[in-house]
């Protein structure tokens, strides 16, 4: 398992974003580093946990709990595949393409450390968007994206330090519990009856996602 690209973006002005600045840092591009990782911050004030990379809609992205996003090239392989169409590293945004690791299918709590510094910790997955779908230029993304279900992982920042492209990545802690990536991904979108599931991942979870899981238990019970 390692860090196959190591990727980085910076605010470029766009036709395709709902966004009042008119800008996006979506479009990430490979770098060698290294690229200091470090707590951004809270949400809506922080932005990403890399150095040098630009979040420009804090509202929505960044802030601790998504200070950093991995793709699975497996996953970016797959889509090549079905769109017809080269996907290069960075292309879904992600500050990291992975290469032999199931990111979707991490659970929610898994620590990896990447290099001889970082230690990241998985947090929820990604929920596509108006700007990711224009990036993309392909119709019908968002639900496309959202149908196959394999969104890739945000993660916090747990030790910081220095990141490298072609990086070892080692996964040094598995909770107890079932919840991956994925099954919290479609308890956010397509399988909200699943929510109440959610809460057996704990603090671990993304608090927005966890806090979603519990008001629908108190709502509908679990």
């Amino acid at each position: 398992m390692k860090l196959l690209s190591l990727n980085v973006g910076r605010a470029r002005p766009v036709a395709y974003t709902d966004q009042p600045e008119g800008v996006t840092g979506i479009d990430k591009r490979p770098v060698d580093g290294p690229v200091r990782v470090t707590a951004p911050g809270p949400k809506g004030t922080g932005g990403s946990g890399l150095a040098g990379d630009t979040i420009c809609h804090l509202r929505h992205h960044g802030g601790d709990d998504q200070a950093v996003y991995a793709v699975a090239r497996e996953d970016l392989d797959d889509w090549e595949r079905e769109l017809g169409r080269v996907l290069p590293n960075g292309v879904f945004g992600e500050n990291l393409t992975t290469l032999g690791l199931d990111v979707s299918g991490a659970l929610i709590g898994e620590r990896w450390r990447i290099g001889a510094e970082v230690v990241l910790e998985v947090t929820c997955g990604r929920i596509p968007c108006r700007t990711f779908q224009g990036h993309l230029g392909e119709r019908g993304w968002v639900k496309r994206f959202t149908e196959r279900g394999a969104p890739g992982a945000y993660l916090r920042v747990i030790e910081p330090g220095e990141i490298h492209s072609g990086d070892p990545v080692e996964i040094v802690h598995r909770p107890g519990h079932d919840v991956t990536v994925a099954v919290q991904f479609r308890a956010s979108t397509t399988e909200r009856r699943s929510l109440p599931r959610l809460l057996a991942a704990g603090d671990a979870l993304h608090p927005e996602s966890l806090a979603a899981a519990r008001e629908y238990v108190a709502k509908y019970g679990g």
